[in-house]
């Protein structure tokens, strides 16, 4: 049998034929006893801060002192050599005293976390305490006899008590929880019995009869007694240790419970971590990781955030840390940490803000989006384009080929707004981005530049391709935007070249605009490219329409007034009101230019208000009730609000609704029939008077006549003039007044310029003229003598 085996059998006859195993039983107790109190004290120790960390680590090693005192000492009364024992008073004291400082010193080592491997050398430490106690109480013990030691079952108990006392130690200090106590206790319970019991079984005792035990021994019964304090003492610090614990675990629930609340009311999630360890978390990082909060309790933090866990720990608080977090179906989402130490459970610790960045990276997304695209459409903006244009130009000239850029609008769109609603609009600018950004390739770029504005990029090797793509845009427009029930609208569009037109952008950009504005001049729905000659041309027909627009403001516009009479009797029965400006630079521009450019722009509607308002202010003042007839364009007509403005016009000036003429060509007709009708119907139940203007220049006159609801037709001057020397136009002439003598309507004849005219007006029978003959258009203060009740109808003629 080997020396290890030997060594085994000596230490369990030992236990066994040499010991009251009674004694031992209850050596045992107090050990387990003891072993359980200065763990958990040790415990309550850690989780203090301060002087009560230390207080608590002298409490602790005073237990543990005691417990292995007691445990030796009462094992001592258990062993019976069956010879005369003593026990030396000093060296017993000294070895409680060795017992109590090194537990102390070893308890302290343990907590040092700055020291390596502290639990380890702390329990080595503690190992060598129970030696020296165990030792120094054995040199103690006086005895009849000789004390001879087996070295080999000396270096087995000075090893399984420094390697059960570091094992017990690391147990009870790493893991927190009652797993961590239990399991500390009970190595160290190992530790101090396996020492003592080791230890005494390399004891042999050899009988000297010689021997005398001295005077100044501590007899057996003096020991129980002091074994008995140590016990009592263990038990009392046993219970306070216990009583601690108890309400340590309450409070710290409680503690627990209240912040988990707390945190659970967040919407941000939390963590709380010791090290890499989380300790506890709230339901919003549950939610984010995919796991229930209670489970996260232990799991290492990097399992989640695996880059960021030592900078977090490391780094400066309240810092914002972006990563990834990884979940645990897989997949990442992006987030926000905030570290901030904390006190947790009496231990410092570290608390995680986690903020779910989807929402806020999906905004600034949608800012980023939103920057260089057009939130309509989502064509790039003119932004976005400028920027494109100014790479594709670098691009082109380091490739020697040709730029492209195409500007369009959609032509009479602002009617489309103003008769069908924004939302009518929207809709279309929507199908037209659809429909041409489907015919253009990857190297192509469509935007739009505001409002019905839109340019197109196209890099080419010849300007046929660009006048190809032109052609496309316009057909796809023209077969597709009437698919969804919106009113057909056709487009013009203007091209420019790099580097035939210009090599800047703005000059590319200006070209196209002007070739776009040559394109919608010559009649919509067709493309032109820039011509050098074209620019003069658009650049003063936008300075004219920029001073249009201000040319009210500025006092430049008047207004004049011609005479319509009785064809008969010569008498004056109403003023038609004309429009004229007088611009500051350019003099007298004829209304033939203007008008067109106020309808297209949309300054129409500014200016015939001022008209509308001027004009009926005006004969409001007379004293003779003559009718006014005001002239309205189309876009006015197909306005939403101009049956509330003549309302509004009538009330503010008081002229009586009967007096009021407006006079509408057959052009405001036919782009929206029945909101035309609907308008029409509605000046009439407000009482005043509508004309057919300029009759037999339009389409479907008769269908017209018959279909709204006019009171005065009014012939066209190009066929009165020369009504007496050409028999076509004294035929149509004849006509029209037939026509309206069956209608019921009075027909006034425009543009009568001679006296033969007048006579065969006369025998015709037409009822009212208007023209040059009976007055030229001018000043009101010109026919005061009318508009004051005078009769002064044969003097009109002689003014004229």
């Amino acid at each position: 049998m080997g020396s290890c085996g030997v060594g085994v059998l000596k230490v369990v006859g030992c236990i066994v034929e040499q010991h009251d195993l009674l004694l031992v039983g209850l050596a045992a107790l107090v050990c387990t006893l003891a072993a359980g109190t200065c763990i958990a004290l040790l415990r309550h120790a850690d989780r203090s801060v301060g002087r009560l960390h230390y207080l608590w680590l002298g409490v602790a090693a005073v237990a543990g002192g005691f417990g292995i005192w007691a445990t030796h000492f009462i094992a001592m009364l258990a062993f019976e050599p069956g010879l005369p024992s003593g026990y030396h008073l000093g060296l017993t004291a000294l070895s409680l005293v060795y017992a109590i400082v090194l537990t102390g010193l070893g308890l302290t080592l343990a907590q040092l976390r700055s020291l390596p491997a502290a639990p380890v050398l702390g329990g080595i430490v503690l190992g060598g305490g129970i030696a020296a106690m165990h030792y120094t109480g054995m040199v103690a013990y006086e005895v009849a006899g000789h004390v001879q030691w087996d070295p080999s079952l000396v270096a087995a108990s000075l090893v399984l008590g420094s390697l059960l006392g570091a094992a017990g130690l690391s147990a009870a200090l790493a893991d927190r929880g009652r797993r961590g106590t239990v399991l500390g206790a009970f190595l160290l319970l190992l530790a101090i019995c396996s020492h003592h019991f080791t230890a005494m079984g390399a004891v042999t005792i050899l009988p000297d009869p010689t021997i005398d035990i001295s005077d100044g021994a501590i007899p057996s019964r003096w020991l129980a007694v002091g074994v008995a304090c140590a016990s009592l003492a263990i038990l009392f610090l046993a219970c306070a240790a216990l009583a601690l614990d108890i309400r340590d675990r309450r409070r710290f629930s409680l503690e627990r419970e209240r912040l988990h609340s707390l945190a659970n009311a967040a919407v941000e999630g939390l963590v709380v971590c010791q090290g890499n360890r989380i300790v506890n978390a709230n339901d919003s990082f549950g939610t984010l990781v995919g796991l229930p909060a209670g489970d996260l309790s232990g799991i290492e933090l990097s399992r989640f955030l695996p880059d960021v866990v030592g900078p977090l720990s490391n780094g400066q608080p309240d810092q914002a840390v972006e990563t990834e977090l990884v979940c645990v179906a897989g997949g990442t989402v992006p987030v926000e940490l905030i570290v901030r130490p904390v006190t947790y459970g009496n231990r410092p610790h570290y608390a995680v803000a986690v903020r779910d960045l989807r929402a806020r990276r999906r905004a600034e997304g949608q800012i980023q989006f939103l920057a260089y695209h057009d939130p309509l459409t989502g064509l790039a903006n003119r932004a976005s384009f400028r920027q494109r244009l100014d790479q594709e130009l670098k691009v082109a000239q380091a490739a020697k080929r040709k730029l492209a850029v195409l500007c369009l609008d959609l032509d009479r769109f602002k009617e489309v707004n103003d008769l069908f609603g924004h939302p009518t609009g929207d809709a279309m600018l929507v199908n037209v981005a659809r429909s041409v950004t489907a015919i253009l390739n990857e190297t192509q770029m469509m935007a739009r530049l505001g409002g019905d504005e839109f340019a197109i990029l196209v890099p080419c090797e010849h300007a046929v391709e660009a006048g190809r793509i032109a052609e496309q845009v316009i057909e796809a427009l023209r077969a597709g935007i009437g698919e969804t029930n919106t009113p057909t609208i056709a487009t013009s569009v203007g091209i420019a070249l790099y580097p035939d037109d210009a090599e800047e952008r703005s000059l590319l950009l200006s070209y196209a605009d002007t070739a776009l504005y040559k394109a919608k001049s010559e009649g919509r729905g067709t493309y032109r490219f820039f011509e050098a000659r074209l620019g003069m041309q658009v650049r003063d027909r936008r300075m004219l329409e920029h001073d249009l627009r201000h040319a009210v403001a500025r006092g430049e516009m008047q207004l004049v007034y011609q005479p319509q009479t009785d064809v008969q009797s010569g008498a004056v029965l109403g003023f038609e009101v004309l429009l004229r400006w007088h611009h500051s630079d350019r003099g007298a521009v004829p209304p033939s230019l203007f008008i067109p450019i106020a309808e297209e722009s949309g300054a129409i509607l500014q200016i015939g208000e001022w008209v509308l308002r001027e004009a009926c202010r005006e004969a409001a003042t007379w004293t003779n009730p003559l009718s006014v007839a005001v002239n309205v364009s189309a876009v006015q007509v197909h306005a939403s609000h101009f049956v509330q403005l003549v309302h509004e016009v009538l009330f503010q000036t008081g002229l009586k609704p009967e007096r009021l003429e407006i006079e509408i060509t057959e052009t405001a007709l036919i782009r929206d029939p029945g909101r035309a009708q609907s308008t029409l119907r509605q000046l009439k139940a407000l009482g005043l008077r509508i004309a057919m203007d300029d009759f037999g220049t339009g389409y479907s006159s008769l269908s017209n006549l018959r279909t709204y609801p006019f009171d005065k037709i009014k012939i066209d001057g190009s066929f009165v003039r020369s009504v007496d020397e050409n028999e076509q136009t004294k035929a149509i002439v004849r006509s029209v007044l037939g026509l309206g003598r069956g209608l019921g309507l009075p027909v006034l004849a425009e543009g009568v310029e001679t006296e033969a005219e007048l006579a065969f007006l006369m025998s015709e029978s037409c009822q009212s003229a208007q023209g040059y003959l009976m007055g030229k258009p001018a000043p009101i203060d010109q026919f005061s003598a009318h508009t004051t009740g005078v009769n002064a109808a044969m003097q009109t003629r002689q003014v004229a």
